[in-house]
């Protein structure tokens, strides 16, 4: 039989084989592995995984579509570490036999978390390489090598430069979440890295699309890879209730405090577009009353993971972030995404709602959508193939801007005022006047004309507590 047809026949029969697996045990996975997964109560392999494991155990190159949740980090953790297990041998310095790359700090953390989890009762050793923390402690780690690396490209890169890592000696290569890599900037710095890799070695590649650039980028780092696709790429969780609320830009805050306080809630991931506006969110729900915290690129890692653990525990349970710091937030029991801005590439929104309806559990999708994102949602529903019902939230738009009052900055900036003037030492205003009102005027008359001048003069679109679109 030629090798191509081989080849072909032994696909066929392990898809053949994983479309029959019903349980872990029918896989030919080390017996410490199982036994972690029996740990772990894992009995039942996901359809990427009952796909997946078996090719990545016959040594073939892979290509993953799946969504965020589907258990495609079990999918490559599982069967890397029998390869590991079944081949064991002492690493060289500064170099890793398996090396695993993801876009964010976040989901990097808890990649090696599965690793360390699934390989409990193997000796195998994996670290981590994230920016945002001290590269001496990581250089220290990789001085005798390890088994294992996971990495975001920029950190590898800086490791790679300053000698402390060599890649000569990867086996294995997996790319996670690669359409996000492309999205953030991170295509130069993967052609370098993968420049730097010995020819031979599998390649996985995981991808919750598959648009052209990340084809071009599996032609160019892949060989003859078998393609698995678990779900259509247009495909929403079918658990999620999805909800538009068509509003004004300028009714968004007292929309979403509404929607925070009428929906039960056990946790409400928001999302907004960018950085800025993230911030602006957490602050005005904080002063409505609403427990809330932000997380993006411009945190320290310390801060991000502080915000994660609060709100994987419960003691926050509202959490705004942006899309590209939400890749690492791997939370059961959301029960509530709510787009504040609507995502200019519909493929960001099933990412999005893909975040609630986990492990089983409803969930509910809400999207804010004013006249300027309507274009955003044709696209999205053309993706989706269906009509997301909508509700006009603008009828009840003077009714609903009660909640908003605590968005507003005049009854801050009057506090600080206040304290200001009582003060030992007056503050100065941007402006270079000091923070009180001119003598001969009544104060609290003057805080009050101020706060209306600030609301009539405020730049046509700005949203909550100043974020307007595009900040």
């Amino acid at each position: 039989m030629p090798a191509a047809a081989y080849r072909v026949a032994a696909v066929q029969r392990a898809r053949k084989k994983a479309s029959s697996l019903a349980s872990f045990h029918d896989f030919t996975l080390n017996d410490a592995i199982k036994r972690a997964l029996a740990d772990e109560k894992y009995l039942t392999p996901t359809p990427i995984q009952a796909q997946t494991i078996p090719i990545v155990m016959s040594g073939r190159d892979l290509i993953g579509i799946a969504q965020t949740g589907t258990g495609k980090t079990a999918a490559f953790a599982l069967p890397i570490l029998h390869r590991l297990a079944a081949s064991p041998r002492l690493t060289a310095r500064k170099s890793c036999r398996i090396l695993v790359l993801s876009p964010t700090r976040e989901l990097s953390g808890q990649i090696l978390d599965s690793f360390r989890t699934y390989g409990r009762h193997l000796r195998v050793r994996a670290a981590l390489a994230i920016g945002g923390v001290a590269m001496g402690t990581q250089v220290r780690t990789l001085l005798n090598g390890v088994d294992v690396l996971v990495a975001t490209p920029g950190r590898l890169l800086d490791l790679v430069k300053s000698d402390a890592l060599r890649l000569g000696e990867v086996e294995c290569l997996v790319l996670d979440e690669a359409d996000r890599m492309l999205d953030m900037g991170f295509i130069h710095d993967l052609r370098k890295i993968v420049a730097k890799l010995p020819v031979q070695r599998q390649t996985l590649m995981f991808s919750a699309t598959m648009p052209r650039a990340i084809a071009e980028l599996a032609a160019h780092m892949l060989r003859d890879p078998i393609k698995v696709a678990v779900a259509p790429v247009a495909s929403t969780v079918d658990r999620v209730e999805q909800r538009i609320i068509r509003t004004d830009r300028a009714g968004k805050p007292a929309m979403l405090i509404d929607v925070l306080r009428r929906e039960t809630i056990d946790r409400a991931l928001i999302f907004a577009r960018t950085k800025h506006g993230a911030d602006k969110i957490a602050r005005g729900l904080i002063r409505a009353g609403i427990d809330a915290a932000a997380i993006h690129g411009n945190k320290s890692q310390n801060q991000r993971e502080r915000v994660l653990g609060a709100f994987r525990k419960g003691e926050v349970r509202t959490l705004v972030a942006t899309d590209i710091a939400a890749r690492g937030i791997d939370v059961d029991g959301i029960s509530h995404v709510v787009n504040f801005d609507l995502p200019n590439v519909p493929e960001t929104y099933v990412h999005r709602i893909g975040r609630t309806a986990r492990a089983g559990a409803e969930g509910v999708a809400i999207s804010l959508c004013d006249h300027e994102e309507v274009a955003f949602l044709r696209d999205i529903e053309k993706l989706i193939r269906m009509t997301i019902p909508a509700s006009d939230g603008r009828a009840n738009q003077r009714s609903a801007l009660s909640p908003a009052s605590a968005f507003a900055k005049p009854a801050v900036n009057a506090k600080r005022r206040r304290k200001d003037r009582t003060g030992p030492a007056r503050k100065q205003s941007r402006h270079g006047r000091p923070n009180e009102a001119p003598r001969g005027i009544d104060s609290v008359a003057f805080i009050h004309r101020t706060a209306r001048l600030e609301r009539d003069h405020a730049p046509r679109g700005q949203g909550l507590a100043g974020h307007s679109k595009g900040t």
